[in-house]
């Protein structure tokens, strides 16, 4: 069997390495991590993808990347369910064999580490969107799920060859220094990439200005100071369009209901536009992205894809987005959780052209040299080649 890889060698006679990912979701696998086993296919690899399906199993299809249906529960802590899942991944291991897992978030981590050494998997990497609710929330339940979590997350990164991917520095040192993962082991990719081709710098201007937040409605994403910002605004009688893109999250005990938008949408200070696919479309409509997150999180997609449409964006002074997001300079940033700074940097944007295209022209150039998808790409196959010295070309 030929194999033929991105540096165009042919390996004739070696046998395809097989790499599954074990994403809970199916539509954040498409959203976050289809381009990268896409990319993966395209350099020689046999690619497929362990997640709970709903509405997107043509669109893992038509890439090309094989599906297995499993049954997870993102945020179900029900034994009996939890058991069916980690049975699911054992017989699908033991089964399909792969080479390598790649295992997104944190139960997929937990799980699927220690289901890869029971079944003789060779390589494993696990890989973290921040340290999410589970590490960032003061509640009794995520402080209880955190004594879990810890020692099993250095359970799952003591075999030799298991690697763990973190978005932003903060989280590396958090991770490092408590001495969860050893930093041999840790890896830091910014992001899980944005292709500027797809992503286009765009010039639009609209009268008035749209102002976008796109996210799961959470308020940890800072959604409600998002409105509250936006309420400040209309009082200054500040001209512009305030738009959420994204929809309530039932499984997540920190999301807004859909009786809180309709209420906000029929107060008039914002609009909503629900859940969409259309990204690069939203993005070229808009030139302002805001995102006043607090979340735990590593760095946000939205934020590079908004970049790399050239959107003049305001986040939070937190390491999720001050990765990308340098003040002044990519854009401005804000303390979190304070509304009056976030209504002033958006009113600031919103009245002056030049700083947003300034800002958003600086963005773009800082997405193409350094969180591009092909250079996560690149990235993440040099850890699939570390770990399996055969799947070098």
């Amino acid at each position: 069997m030929d194999i033929e890889r991105d540096s165009g060698a042919t390996m004739v006679g070696v046998p395809r390495i097989k790499v599954i990912f074990v994403v809970t979701e199916d539509w954040y696998f498409v959203s976050h991590r289809l381009d990268i086993a896409i990319g993966a296919k395209a350099a020689g690899f046999d690619v497929g993808v362990a997640t709970r399906i709903d509405r997107h199993r043509a669109a893992i299809q038509n890439a090309g990347i094989e599906i297995y249906d499993t049954p997870f529960d993102r945020s179900g802590l029900n034994p009996l369910r939890e058991l069916r899942t980690v049975w699911s991944l054992y017989k699908l291991f033991r089964r399909e064999k792969p080479d390598i897992v790649h295992q997104v978030a944190i139960k997929p981590v937990v799980y699927g580490s220690l289901i890869a050494r029971l079944s003789g998997v060779s390589g494993i990497v696990n890989a973290l969107g921040g340290l999410g609710y589970v590490f960032s929330s003061t509640s009794l339940k995520a402080r209880l799920i955190r004594l879990l979590v810890k020692p099993a997350l250095k359970f799952a990164h003591s075999q030799k060859k298991a690697r763990l991917i973190l978005q932003n520095a903060q989280d590396v040192d958090i991770i490092t220094k408590s001495g969860i993962v050893k930093s041999e082991k840790v890896r830091l990719i910014r992001g899980a990439g944005v292709d500027p081709e797809i992503h286009r710098l765009t010039t639009v201007e609209t009268t008035p200005p749209l102002v976008v937040l796109t996210a799961r409605l959470l308020r940890q994403k800072g959604v409600g100071d998002f409105v509250e910002a936006a309420r400040i605004l209309r009082k200054r009688s500040v001209d512009a369009r305030f738009v959420l893109v994204g929809s309530v999250d039932a499984a997540n005990p920190a999301s807004f209901t859909d009786a809180d938008v309709a209420g906000w949408v029929k107060e008039g200070v914002v609009e909503a536009w629900g859940w969409r696919e259309d990204m690069p479309a939203i993005f070229a409509k808009a030139q302002i992205a805001c995102l006043p997150t607090f979340y735990g999180e590593g760095l946000p997609k939205a934020l590079l894809e908004a970049a790399a449409s050239g959107c003049a964006i305001v986040a939070s002074n937190i390491a999720a987005c001050t990765e990308l997001v340098k003040d002044e300079k990519t854009g401005l940033v804000v303390p979190p959780q304070d509304t009056e700074a976030l209504a002033n940097a958006l009113e600031r944007l919103i009245s002056d052209p030049g700083l947003r295209k300034r800002l958003g022209e600086a963005a773009r150039e800082s997405i193409v040299a350094d969180f591009s998808l092909s250079k996560v790409l690149s990235e993440i196959i040099g850890i699939y080649e570390e770990l399996v010295p055969s799947a070098a070309p």
